[in-house]
This record gives C-alpha cells, structure tokens and sequence, in this order.
C-alpha cells in the first residue's frame, strides 16, 4: 500500500498529434496506463506546444504549456533550464519524470530520466555538430543529475554504467513494450496488403526512420545480391521518412538492378501500419546501434521472423525468433536473406519462437515497474 499520493510532473514534449515515433510512443504507453493505474496521484504534463486532448487521458492530468517548442539545442536549454525549472520551482511535484535523454540541470526536484540510447558516442559523425556538442556536454550532467536512469535494454543499461561511471544501483533496467495494435494478420488481409503495397508480391519490410545509422544502404545492396542468387518474387518496402544524410541510400538504389523491386513509401500510415508489417514475410532490421530496437518487438508480436543484427541490444530484442547477422557485411545479410527464402523448417523454426520472446515484453508491466521507481524516489525525498 502506497504511503502517499503524488503528485508527478511528465515532460511529455514528444506527445505530438499524428505525429508520434519512438519516444512518442514511449511516452504515450508508459504515462497512459499510469494515469488509469493511479487515478488519487496528480500528473502534471509539461508540453511545448499547444497539445491534442487525446493526451490528456483522465480528470486527474493537468496539461501545462510551456514555451518556446524545444527542437533546437539552444531551445532545449531555454525550456529545460528555464521554463521546466521555474514550472517545477512553483509546482512543487513529488517528482519529475523526463522519458526522452534531457531533464533540467536547474531544478531540485527529484528526478527520473529515461536514456535510451548513447548514440552520440558511438557514431558521433552522424549526428549534427551542434547537436553532438550538446550532448557531449549535457548528457554526462544528466546522468550525474538524476536521481533514477532508466534504460530500455541491458546494453543501454552497461553503456551508461561503463561510459559515464555511474553507479549500477542508480540505473534501472525496464524494456520496452509494444502495442497491442500489433498482431498476426489473417491471410486476407495480409493479401490485401500485399496488393496494395507489393503489386500482389510478398515482400521483405523495414520500417524507421532512414540515416545512416540504420544501414539502408547495404540493406539495399543486400537485397540486390539475394534477387541475383536467387530471381525470387519478393519486393523490399522501406516504410519510414527519409531523415538526414540519406545520399548513400539514394546511390544504393539507383545502383540497384533490382530497383523496380524496391518502394519507399515514406511515412506509413497509422491505420495500415500493423496490418502491413503482419503481412511482411520478415522484417529487416539491420541498424548499426540501437538502443532498444521496437519494429523488432513489434514484427515478432505479428509472428513475423526477423533478419536483425549482431551488436548492441537488437540480440536481447530478437532472441531465437530471428537470424542476427554483421550488418556490416551485405553479404551476410544476403545470406540471411537466402536462408530466410529457400529453407522452410529454419522459417517456421524461427515463427514458432516469436510468442516465447514476444513475452518478455510488456507495456503494462513497464509502466507498474516505472511507477515503483517513481514511488521510490519521491519517498525518499519526502
């Protein structure tokens, strides 16, 4: 039994209309079932803009706008530290939860970060020189700042203890889950998927934003290689926005000889989402780094085999309902490709091993594990 109720500031920044992607998502499924699970604690949601009313998901939420929109590292500083900090001064919340890397130097109020990745040290040449210097210089403050870090995967959760020196009972591991919209698609549907997307064909299917972090340049060159061993029927779909640094991606496709059998279709829409990655006959998701991975998570919860890669967390992610490969090598990600294409037993082997993985991942045990820690820190700065 609680000793309290609380009263909890959200910076819910990312919770855009239409809009939402990865920590949007995150977001929304973690701070929804708190709202419902705890309907005597208060929730003060920190937006930057004007927000949609679907957000504000009971009578016990209280939406705040503070300005300015923070999507500059210069806007980020001015809301974190000025806007955030005076909200929080004047408040007074038990606690504040940040679900996206960033919280407020400036503030006292105990604090819960979520970081989902260290990208920035591992592939910093991708990133913005801007943005990069931010980073470098805010995220170790952060991590020293918070009272609580929450990491998406065990990876993330010894990249921050290793990286940054910080002590591993301040870092608590709570995985992702994933949306109940995914789920195997009946055969109809998928063939109506199919025709709509593929000219009728099954097909290999990414999903994500596309930068060079993601690899989609040799996942093309890949694909091209398995069409030429192999003059199979299936198409590859790249569902997600073209992001930054895309020109590779652009020259692996137009060096394509298969090219006619690859479609980007930019931003999928919500409603055709589940329904197009059940109908996929595996997902590709090959990325470079990945703090968590989520199409993964949400392939497998459609019963749809995974062709993913070796390093960082995305192992933790597949489990055996997948093949991981060096997706440094177009050559074995053709080869998993092949494989996944001319060997029957291994494809059903690996379908059959989706539920079991599928399991260690949950949306409602997430959020009861973040309201724990939440509960935790606030108590002990009661």
């Amino acid at each position: 039994m609680k000793s309290f109720t609380m009263r909890i500031a959200v910076n819910t920044r990312f919770l855009l209309s239409a809009r939402l992607e990865g920590i949007g998502w995150v977001t929304h499924e973690l701070i929804r079932r708190l709202v419902a699970a705890h309907p005597d604690d208060e929730f003060l949601f920190f937006f930057d803009r004007p927000y949609s009313k679907e957000f504000i998901y009971g009578s016990n939420v209280r939406p705040i706008v503070l300005f300015p929109p923070a999507r500059h590292p210069i806007l980020w500083y001015a809301w974190f530290e000025f806007s955030v900090a005076r909200a929080l001064r004047r408040l007074k919340p038990d606690v504040f939860f940040s679900p996206d890397n960033y919280l407020s130097l400036r503030a006292s109020t105990p604090t819960v970060m979520i970081t989902h990745d260290l990208a920035h040290l591992h592939y910093p040449e991708q990133i913005p020189g801007l943005v990069r210097r931010y980073y470098n210089h805010f995220v170790p403050r952060f991590l020293q700042r918070a009272d609580r870090i929450v990491a998406v995967s065990d990876y993330t959760r010894q990249d921050i203890i290793s990286q940054y020196q910080i002590p591993p009972e301040k870092v608590e591991l709570i995985y992702n889950g994933c949306r109940e919209q995914f789920v195997p698609v009946p055969k109809k549907e998928q063939a109506e998927m199919r025709e709509k997307y593929a000219g009728g064909r099954p097909y290999f299917f990414y999903l994500g934003a596309v930068h060079p972090r993601k690899n989609v340049d040799r996942m093309i060159r890949a694909f091209d290689r398995f069409k030429a061993a192999t003059a199979a029927p299936l198409q590859l779909l790249i569902g997600g926005r073209l992001a930054w640094q895309t020109s590779d991606v652009r020259a692996a496709y137009e060096g394509a000889e298969s090219k006619a059998d690859i479609h980007f279709l930019g931003h999928v829409p919500e409603a055709d989402l589940p329904r197009l990655m059940g109908a996929a006959f595996a997902l590709v998701y090959v990325s470079l780094f990945e703090g968590f991975g989520l199409p993964v998570l949400e392939a497998l919860r459609c019963g749809v085999p995974v062709i993913s890669s070796t390093t960082s967390s995305l192992p933790e992610v597949t489990g055996e309902a997948g093949l991981l490969v060096d997706p440094t090598s177009e050559e074995a990600i053709a080869e998993a490709m092949q494989r996944m294409y001319g060997e029957p037993e291994l494809y059903r082997r690996l379908v059959a091993a989706a539920p079991g993985q599928v399991a260690k991942f949950s949306w409602d045990r997430a959020a009861a594990q973040l309201y724990e820690v939440l509960k935790t820190v606030a108590e002990e700065h009661h």
